[in-house]
Order: C-alpha cells, then structure tokens, then sequence
C-alpha cells in the first residue's frame, strides 16, 4: 500500500528531527550491534588533516561538535577509543543535530556581493 498525498510529506521541527535521528541511532546499536568508531575515527582524522585546503575551517568545525558534545577542550584532541562511552554517545547526538540543522539550510545560497 502506498503513502498518498501529503501524508507523505510531513514537515519536522529541527527537535524532531534530532530526536528521529537519535532514535534511529539507538535502533542501529541494538539491531546490527554495529561499531561507530572505526566511522568516528575518519571522520575526525579527515576533519584533522593538514593537508586539506580547508584544514583550519574545518578544525573550527569539528572543535563546534566537540563543544556540542560537552566535550571539554583538553579532551579534543585524543583519539576516539580514548573517549568514553558517554562522550561517544554526546559526540554522535551533536553530530546528529548538525545533521537535522543542516538539512533545513536553504537550498540555493548565494554568496552576498
């Protein structure tokens, strides 16, 4: 049976959305038991590489998650098996919420002239 008319298209507030995206989330741990940190450990190593041209933009971007995640600023720089599981847990409910907030940028930005 299909989704028909404007069930299908429901508008989520940015909160919704985190928490949708948080459950789901919570579904993938308990149901494929899957590990995040060899997916954590990329990310953070690709948003640290110095050789990309946006290395400092994206050292403020990855400080911004971090912040997010509570995680204090001594403890931003360790690798991710040396964070705890809560930090984890927070580190990947703000990455989440930029994920929501992000989606609700507009479309087609253009630059100021």
């Amino acid at each position: 049976m299909a989704i028909e008319g404007a069930a299908a298209a429901v508008s989520l507030s940015p909160g919704e959305r985190v928490h949708g995206l948080n459950h789901i989330a919570e579904l993938r741990a308990k149901v494929f038991g899957v590990n995040i940190e060899p997916e954590l450990e990329r990310f953070i190593s690709d948003m640290r590489n110095p050789r990309d041209k946006n290395h400092e933009q994206n050292t403020r971007a990855l400080a911004a998650i971090f912040f997010m995640a509570n995680i204090p600023a001594k403890r931003q720089s360790v690798n991710v098996n040396d964070l705890t599981t809560d930090e984890k847990r927070e580190l990947v409910k703000a990455m989440n919420h930029f994920r929501a907030v992000v989606s609700l940028f507009p479309k087609r930005l253009t630059m100021p002239v």
